[in-house]
């Protein structure tokens, strides 16, 4: 009995020690992933945010999934956009404020893990102050970017 025990531990702990995906394979038609070294982020020619595009075309229409690095010190000019966008903030401080008066000083900031909604054709703004802000951006297109002039 205890030589059985003795055994199956030794195989449990032969199985821990494998590095996880040897000899696994993940079928491109069912599932994809992008790793962050493999992703190909784009700075504004305002030099204010980098984008990366997961899935989709924002700029077309359809379901498009982004994300968006606002670089310290940075934010938008109020604006709206047609659609509905949500996100979820994935490092940093994002600074959200609403309406069309522009009015940093009382932007409120939202921390990792936050998930925000922007309702289509409202006013807002948003950005970073003293650090990157990294969201995740997801929606249908065609969307507008203020920023990304």
């Amino acid at each position: 009995m205890i030589r059985r025990v003795a055994m199956a531990f030794v195989v449990l702990a032969g199985a821990l020690m494998m590095p996880s995906g040897v000899g696994a394979q993940i079928d491109g038609k069912a599932v994809q992933a992008i790793k962050p070294e493999d992703m190909k982020w784009v700075k504004n020619a305002a030099g204010t945010q980098e984008t990366v595009t997961l899935f989709g075309d924002p700029t077309k229409e359809g379901p498009y999934v982004i994300r968006l690095r606002w670089l310290p010190g940075n934010m938008s000019q109020p604006h709206s956009h047609p659609n509905d966008r949500f996100f979820v903030v994935i490092s940093g401080t994002w600074w959200l404020g609403s309406g069309d008066k522009f009015e940093p000083e009382k932007t409120v900031g939202v921390k990792p893990g936050t998930y925000v909604f922007h309702k289509g054709g409202e006013m807002h703004y948003d950005g970073a102050k003293n650090e990157v802000a990294e969201i995740m951006v997801w929606g249908m297109g065609p969307a507008n970017f203020p920023n990304r002039k």
